[in-house]
Order: C-alpha cells, then structure tokens, then sequence
C-alpha cells in the first residue's frame, strides 16, 4: 500500500528539483557567467557530491552485467546531453519558456514507452496528457506572448533537451541488478561529467571562474540536477515505470514557472496560474487512480 504514493511521490520531489535549475543557471547568467559555464560546475560539483557519497557509503564498484552497464551508459550520457541542450536553450529562451520545451518530455516519453512495450496508451494516459497539453499552453502564456522575436535556435534546442530527458527517464526506468542507488548515482554523475569537460568548458577547472563565485551556483546546480533527481529516479522510476513516470515529472513545470516569478520576477498572469492547476490535475489523475486500484 506504502508504495502506492511512495513511489510517485519520489518522482514528483526529482521533477521539482529539476524546475530549479533554469533560474539558478538564469541568475549565474546575470553574474557575469555563461550557461556553458554554470552547466559545467553542476556536473563538476555534481560529481563532487556523489564521489563523497560513494566513499562514505560503499567504497566498491559493483560488478554489472553486460545489459547493466549499457543501461548505465545510456542513461549518463543522456543527462548530459540534456544539460547541454537546456543550457543552450536558455542562451534563446526566457527560463518559463525553456522549461514549457523541456516539458514536452511528458508526451515524448509516454510515446517511447508505448513503443518500447508494444501497447497503446491507455484511456487514463491520453486523458492526463490532454490536460497537460492545455495545461502547458495556458501555463507559459503562449497565448497572450509574442513568440515571433525567438530565434529557430531556441525551439530547436528546447525540443532537442525534450526527446533527451525523455530518453534518459526510459532508460533510467530499467533495473540493474548489482548496484546500490548511490552507486548507481556515482556511475551516472561519472559518465556525464566526462561528456560535459568534452563538449563544454573544461577550463573552469583552472581559469579561475569556479573561486570567482562559479562555485556558488555549482553547488546547487549538482544537488538539484544530479544528485536528488538521479537518487530518486533510480529509487521510484523502476517501480513506477517509464510512462507514468513521464507524466508525474510533470511536476517540474509549475514548479519552474513559480521560481522563476520568484527570483527573477517574471510576469504571471491568471491564465498561467490556470493553466499550472491544469497541469498538476492532469499528473496526479494516474497516481489516484492506481492508488483507488489497489485500495479496492
């Protein structure tokens, strides 16, 4: 019965701590960083942090299987490459926008997940991702904005960061036998750290940006975009499942618009607050409704 809500509840706390990240990285971007930059010290500090977990907890790499590492593989790589992409975007994008493109994960995913098992969505999925739909549409205020000044290159990558973090929720919904949580978060925040210092910038590792107040917003971009989210993905995600898992990230949404009014006092408007009631009806419709299953 426990894990009726446990589980989902596990995936609404990772999702939300995602919806963090596109103002932490906006407000770095108004200290004189680069969104290259701030991604980067989230991946660097990211790993930091599970390195110092790993050894405090377990000290030994686990023995995988052949499947289990290229599921582990897949899915370290895939995180990087959203924080690439998401980072780029936000280059085009105010961060309430960014987060709408990053948001059409939910569909994408469920989408994947219908293709990977051979099914069709069931009635309670199409329902809850209609008032997703509505709900995002209303919530980034696409409506009353004029969406004419953003360069292709923002749409581009957003959706981009969108089919990605789908990606990695698909794969990161797959069991591996052998390995702990932490150890399953040491091994993804390796792998995706070694994407980022390719593709990124390498160099505040020794230019000095990281000491100049880079290290600040390092932090809390590697607790709330690797370490909470990967622990608690691993934890829920293969108990709940690539397509509901999909839906209830959902959460990441409002919680990204919220932030965003907050700390960068960007504008809300009462369609918006209309349409984050949509969006969170729409995720908590599948988790009721298995909860009410099991109950019965």
């Amino acid at each position: 019965m426990k894990s009726t809500w446990l589980y989902p509840l596990l995936i609404i706390i990772a999702a939300s701590s995602y919806g963090i990240l596109s103002t932490i990285v906006k407000v770095a971007m108004q200290h004189g960083f680069t969104s290259a930059e701030a991604v980067t010290s989230q991946y660097v500090f990211g790993f930091g942090l599970a390195l110092l977990l790993f050894l405090v907890t377990q000290r030994s790499l686990p023995k995988l299987t052949k499947p289990g590492i290229l599921t582990l593989l897949f899915a370290g790589i895939f995180t990087a490459i959203t924080g690439i992409v998401y980072g780029q975007a936000l280059n085009y994008l105010p961060a309430s926008l960014a987060v709408v493109m990053l948001f059409q994960f939910t569909w994408i995913g469920l989408f994947m997940d219908c293709v990977i098992k051979r099914r069709l969505p069931s009635r309670l999925e199409v329902i809850s991702l209609l008032f997703l739909f509505a709900g995002t549409i209303l919530a980034a205020g696409v409506l009353d904005a004029d969406l004419s000044q953003i360069a292709w290159q923002g749409w581009a990558l957003g959706m981009a960061a969108a089919v990605s973090f789908a990606s990695f929720l698909q794969i990161n919904s797959r069991t591996v036998e052998g390995v702990t949580t932490i150890g399953r978060t040491f091994i993804l925040a390796t792998i995706s750290l070694v994407v980022i210092l390719t593709f990124l910038t390498p160099e505040i590792l020794w230019n000095g940006q990281l000491t100049a107040g880079l290290w600040k917003f390092g932090i809390l971009l590697g607790t709330f975009g690797i370490i909470l989210p990967i622990l608690l993905f691993s934890i829920a995600s293969p108990k709940v499942g690539g397509g509901l898992t999909s839906i209830l990230s959902a959460m990441e949404l409002p919680v990204a618009i919220i932030v965003s009014v907050i700390v960068l006092h960007e504008a809300l408007t009462v369609m918006q607050i209309a349409g984050i009631f949509l969006v969170l009806i729409g995720m908590i419709l599948p988790s009721y409704f298995t909860k009410k299953k099991y109950a019965n």
